[in-house]
This record gives C-alpha cells, sequence and structure tokens, in this order.
C-alpha cells in the first residue's frame, strides 16, 4: 500500500514539475508600464571640473521625469524580445555648474525625448514565477525570486531643444543658434535633424508579486548619433550677421555670456555625441495566451 501510494505521489510531482516548466510558454506575453527619471549628457551643465566624462559628468539637479510602455515576448526562458516607447524630458543648464568657462558661458535647454524601440533581452538569472501558495521548508517556494537581466538594441527618437528668453521659451532648432540659416554666410552650418538613431542598453532586475504581476527597476543608456539635443555642438558664428539674418531673439539665443560680460568663445565640443538614459520603476503584467500563442485577454 505504501509503495503504491508513493509513486502516486511522485507521479504527481513529476507531472506538476513538467507542467510549472511549461507554463512560461503560455505565458510568453508580458505589458509593462513604466514611471521614473530621465537625465542628460551633453554640453551644457555637467560636473565642477574640466575634463570630466561620462558618469563623472552627470547632473543630478537636471534630473527630469519621464514614463514608457513596454510589450514583452519570451523567445525562450532567458531570452526575450521587447517593443518600447518612452517618453522623457531632458535638461541642462550653465548656472548648475562652477566649472568658470562652462558656467560663463551661460546657455541652458529643455527637450522632450520621445523614443520607439526594439531591444533584446538576456536573464542572466532564470526568469522564475511567484508561488502559488507559500509552503514552510519548501525550496523556492517563497514569493520574492528576482531575476537580473541585460538588454540592448536599437531605436529612433524625437528630441526639440527649447530655450527661455525674458520669460518665454523658444524652439532653438528654428533659430538656427550655430548660423544653421545663414546659408551662403556659413555654407558648412545645415540644419540638424530632430529625429535621431539610438543605441539603448542596459539591465535591470524583476521581483514577481503573485503569478500574474512582477515589478520591475532598470536602468538604461542611450547612445545617440547627434550632437544637437541641447542645439549645442561647435564654435560661434558673428551674431551680428546672425541678428540680421534671424532677428535679436536668434542673436539673444545663441550667445547669452554677454549677459554677464564674459565674452565666452567656445560654444561646444563636437567630437562628443549626446547620451540620455532613463530609470524606470514598471509594472509587469503577464498576459496568458491560447493554443496558437496569442494572446487572450
Amino acid at each position: 500500500m505504501i509503495k503504491h501510494i508513493l509513486l502516486i505521489v511522485l507521479s504527481i510531482l513529476v507531472m506538476s514539475s513538467a507542467s510549472y516548466s511549461q507554463r512560461w510558454k503560455k505565458e510568453r506575453f508580458q505589458i509593462a508600464y513604466g514611471l521614473g527619471a530621465a537625465n542628460f549628457l551633453g554640453e551644457l551643465g555637467g560636473a565642477n571640473d574640466v575634463g570630466s566624462n561620462f558618469a563623472r559628468d552627470l547632473e543630478f539637479a537636471a534630473t527630469r521625469p519621464s514614463t514608457s510602455i513596454l510589450l514583452r515576448y519570451r523567445l525562450t526562458q532567458k531570452i526575450a524580445l521587447r517593443g518600447s516607447f518612452a517618453l522623457g524630458y531632458v535638461s541642462g543648464a550653465d548656472s548648475l555648474t562652477k566649472e568658470y568657462f562652462r558656467s560663463h558661458r551661460n546657455l541652458s535647454f529643455r527637450s522632450p525625448i520621445l523614443e520607439l524601440s526594439g531591444q533584446v533581452e538576456y536573464n542572466i538569472i532564470k526568469e522564475k514565477d511567484a508561488r502559488r501558495y507559500r509552503l514552510r521548508g519548501m525550496r523556492g517556494g517563497g514569493a520574492f525570486t528576482p531575476n537580473l537581466y541585460v538588454f540592448a538594441g536599437f531605436g529612433g527618437f524625437y528630441f526639440n531643444p527649447q530655450a527661455k528668453y525674458n520669460g518665454k521659451w523658444y524652439n532653438l532648432h528654428s533659430y538656427g543658434t550655430e548660423g544653421q540659416k545663414l546659408g551662403p554666410l556659413a555654407p558648412t552650418r545645415t540644419p540638424y535633424s530632430r529625429l535621431a538613431v539610438a543605441i539603448p542598453f542596459g539591465l535591470g532586475m524583476r521581483v514577481p508579486v503573485n503569478r500574474t504581476f512582477s515589478i520591475g527597476l532598470e536602468f538604461g543608456i542611450r547612445k545617440t548619433f547627434t550632437d544637437y539635443i541641447d542645439d549645442v555642438s561647435t564654435t560661434y558664428v558673428d551674431n551680428a550677421t546672425l541678428e540680421i539674418t534671424g532677428g535679436p531673439i536668434a542673436a539673444a539665443l545663441a550667445d547669452k555670456s554677454e549677459e554677464i560680460n564674459a565674452g565666452y568663445t567656445q560654444r561646444g565640443d563636437p567630437t562628443n555625441k549626446d547620451t540620455y538614459m532613463f530609470l524606470f520603476v514598471s509594472l509587469y503584467y503577464k498576459i496568458r495566451t491560447g493554443r496558437r500563442n496569442l494572446p487572450s485577454f
């Protein structure tokens, strides 16, 4: 009798384990909504030292809000494909740094970032589901079994740098502050596109709350191929010429160093492209699929 009972229990455990190991195939899809912060690395603002780069040049006071929507599809238990839309704001101001040359340049900006991207995610620690029941002494029976992952991909984004002058915000792209509107007077200065390419990469972790919901924390860096998110890249043009062709507002937006009699001569550095970052806290929801592996709501 005992032998038969043991065989029955063993069979149930084997079938339960097989069912559990295949459950993820019916829960390949996840949708997530995230809230968080955005920051920016470019010409404006930054550290109080000359020559600071990347994390050392980050200005936390310039952090702005961001949000995202993400759709995730698990190819395997370790690899997933993701598509996401993110909206955030970035900003920078020379008034935030004590570094002499940056501070006396006296420029500032803000810009929205609208990003659409696709990414591949690799789970370093395999994703596990929270158990329906928490049994004392059962291995893996706890609800909190986090997984760690890295991701990388390809995307595009829209930006529109603005600056404030006399209490009003102006779209800097329209004024050609580095001579992009001067035509033959500055033939090498052509208007930049406000659509650009980004390479997103980063890492994150998720913790299952139950078998349907998870909470995630993710940090991502966006390497871009534009130097104009802050509208600053290269050198000044003659401000008198800019005022004749673009008006007094164009001249005022291009060079604010005269406000503090600095006479600043270097505007930007075209050798370093701009970078922006997102930090999200997200709520993930698993979408069960039917026999044809399509989402069923």
